[in-house]
């Protein structure tokens, strides 16, 4: 999935400096009381939601590439029931990584967007094709276990990396298809395909490169002085080291050397960010499956092993309350919106928890409910949301 988030948030920040340009020739000046207030909202919203989020994902996918190579160990030293131990417990980070990343898609822009993070990590559906080819390809596979998360970040398509790659791996339909579990290494893939040694290596490969790009994006955010020392190798010894804190950008807004010229149009970056998770949601997660009449739309199915779509769904409208809303009763865009348009406030906030259990009212396996009257219901308040949000980053200007 590549993400728009970028194109879009660029788009309407200029429109919003436009606008005020042809009024006043400059952006109006936001009162102290403005500054003050967005300023503790963007404050908190960095330091409680997009660094900790990254750093749950960033310690998950450590643990997760972890075990994935020793389960790759242990197969091919012919241990098949210590490896599917390893399995076991790499579906578990398995899904809290995924879980994070989900949680952190109100923020696509930034290094997600600027260092090509989301595509490169949650790209879908998975290229079964190109899979066949590269396990089949002994040149290639000699690559991959030579050269590693280096080598398959560098040479292999996003069709054949990230989250859903290793899903794939790791986790096993039953034959109904209705529930998944992970995956036993003894058992052949849905297309009779045994699992091999070459499963195996390119399956740690794949994971270590999942591990070094959610290094990459808590480093981004927080800065490499406060990751761990496990954390700065990682990303040393793959030459992968941030080139801007973008946490401290952001909370800079309005100073001089931030990319940031106000803290107005930081909080319309944030509130950009929701919108456009929003409509990914509703007119690409849902919306290709639900209206899309080509096979490609058809099988446009977010974690369709792991059976997680729904769970997807609701996390990526979790991460818009997050942004928004704030987390612990921190201070939030949320706060000075309800003081200057409460109405439009309420209604944001209602929207968010009727999308989430909307969402939530959709079957697994949503491949079999994409075109249910639930997955209408749901698309028709994540329309409503975003419409509403729209409505905030209205506010931020114009108050």
């Amino acid at each position: 999935m590549q993400s728009l988030g970028a194109i879009a948030t660029a788009t309407i920040l200029l429109t919003a400096i436009q606008a005020c340009s042809e009024n006043n020739n400059e952006p109006p000046a936001p009162t102290d009381t403005k500054d003050t207030a967005l300023q503790a909202a963007i404050t908190a919203y960095v330091d409680n939601a997009v660094i900790p989020t990254y750093k749950t994902m960033a310690d998950e996918a450590i643990l997760l590439s972890n075990l994935c190579g020793q389960a790759r160990d242990c197969f091919i030293a012919g241990d098949i029931d210590a490896a599917n131990n390893h399995i076991s417990l790499a579906c578990q980070h398995w899904t809290a990584s995924r879980e994070a990343w989900e949680l952190s898609e109100a923020w696509l822009y930034g290094a997600a967007a600027d260092y090509n993070i989301d595509p490169h990590i949650d790209s879908w559906p998975l290229d079964r094709t190109a899979l066949v080819a590269l396990l089949s390809n002994s040149s290639m596979m000699q690559n991959i276990g030579n050269g590693g998360a280096e080598w398959v970040s560098a040479n292999l398509g996003y069709g054949l990396l990230g989250f859903h790659a290793i899903e794939y791996m790791i986790y096993e339909l039953s034959s109904d298809g209705l529930t998944s579990s992970p995956r036993n290494l003894s058992h052949p893939f849905d297309d009779g395909t045994t699992v091999t040694d070459n499963h195996m290596i390119y399956m740690a490969a794949v994971a270590e490169d999942l591990r070094n790009q959610c290094v990459r994006l808590e480093a981004s955010w927080a800065g490499m002085s406060n990751i761990t020392a496990e954390k700065q190798n990682i990303l040393t010894e793959a030459e992968l080291e941030p080139t801007r804190n973008y946490g401290e950008d952001m909370k800079n807004a309005g100073r001089a050397g931030s990319s940031y010229q106000s803290l107005t149009l930081a909080a319309q970056q944030l509130i950009q960010g929701c919108i456009d998770i929003v409509d990914e949601v509703n007119t690409q997660k849902i919306g290709r499956p639900n209206s899309g009449t080509s096979t490609e739309d058809k099988s446009y199915i977010e974690s369709p092993y792991a059976l997680n779509s729904v769970v997807d769904f609701a996390d990526n409208i979790r991460s818009v309350r997050n942004a928004y809303e704030g987390i612990d009763n921190t201070s939030s865009v949320s706060d000075y919106i309800a003081t200057v348009a409460p109405d439009v406030d309420t209604q944001v906030r209602n929207l968010i928890d009727e999308c989430i259990s909307k969402i939530e009212a959709i079957p697994e396996p949503f491949a079999n409910h994409a075109t249910g009257n639930e997955a209408d219901a749901a698309m028709e308040s994540l329309g409503n949301l975003s419409n509403a949000l729209a409505k905030v980053n209205t506010t931020l200007l114009q108050n």
